[in-house]
């Protein structure tokens, strides 16, 4: 089964919260009005938080990106 890697840039997050209406399970919002990444972890090179998914929560956090008007969630495919 693949594995894809969610990168979350929680700076360019401007706190429209459609995300965390698409996909719940995922992002939540946080106190300050942006989202956090449920399960993330901070990768300090590229100030992103970021979370290793299996295929089966794809097309919810594919949903998820498309929805987010700053482009903050990039999903990418590892081999």
């Amino acid at each position: 089964m693949a594995k894809y890697k969610i990168s979350f840039d929680r700076e360019l997050c401007i706190g429209v919260l459609a995300c965390a209406g698409v996909a719940e399970k995922f992002y939540k919002t946080h106190p300050d009005g942006k989202v956090d990444l449920i399960g993330g972890t901070f990768n300090a090179k590229t100030k992103r938080w970021e979370l290793i998914i299996d295929e089966k929560d794809l097309d919810v956090n594919k949903m998820a990106a498309e929805v987010c008007p700053v482009i903050a969630i990039i999903i990418e495919k590892l081999d």
